[in-house]
């Protein structure tokens, strides 16, 4: 399905992955919240793998959607609240583990490549809809994921709901994930018109020509 491509990094990023995954599907500290966790991201990896054949994302988005495919793998071992982060903790003076918060903000990097095949198929001809739909579309996300997270907890064993939930008794947890989600989706996006600055100063002038008055363009 892949051969003859040349780039290597989305293979080794694959194979990395299936290493990671097979260590920590051994002895979770919980099975079905480990399911619960994987599942999604899981689903992520099936759905790049299925569709590599059609198209190519860079290798600025591969390792974009990379940090979160490998900060939830090690949440779903462990549990978001129980990954061992207590340097960080201690250091900064937090009262709670934090790990939850920057894996929430890794989801946000999901924009570099929202925006990047939005820009390389022309499906806009604004600027301003192509910085913010991928924005847009993350905070949204992040709401549907919250929803679900609120669903299982409510559906399944207390304590295996709580610690899926990884709230840590903060009653604005899902609000804060959600800022976390939108926050990350700003930082990329802002990472991505630096990096395709040109392409898109181009992308601008083209659309901007195409949709000029008749009398202006003839000018």
């Amino acid at each position: 399905m892949i051969i003859g491509n040349t780039n290597k990094l989305p293979y080794f990023l694959f194979t990395l992955y299936l290493m990671v995954f097979a260590a920590l599907a051994v002895a979770p500290h919980d099975r079905s919240i480990w399911w619960a966790e994987n599942i999604p991201i899981m689903l992520i990896v099936l759905f790049l793998l299925l569709t590599y054949h059609k198209y190519q994302f860079s290798n600025a988005a591969y390792i974009c959607m990379a940090f979160l495919i490998f900060l939830h793998t090690v949440g779903g071992h462990y549990t978001f609240a129980l990954v061992p982060f207590d340097h960080v903790t201690k250091l900064f003076g937090f009262e709670r583990n934090h790990y939850d918060r920057i894996t929430h903000f890794t989801v946000g990097f999901y924009a570099f490549p929202i925006a990047e095949f939005i820009l390389n198929k022309r499906w806009v001809t604004k600027k301003l809809i192509l910085f913010s739909f991928p924005i847009f579309t993350i905070f949204a996300v992040a709401s549907i994921y919250e929803i679900i997270e609120w669903s299982f907890a409510i559906a399944s064993d207390p304590s295996a709901g709580l610690a899926f939930l990884g709230s840590q008794g903060d009653v604005w947890d899902a609000q804060k994930d959600m800022l976390a989600d939108g926050l990350g989706s700003v930082c990329v996006m802002a990472f991505f018109s630096m990096l395709r600055r040109r392409e898109i100063l181009h992308f601008a002038k083209h659309t901007d020509s195409e949709t000029a008055p008749a009398h202006q363009a003839g000018r």
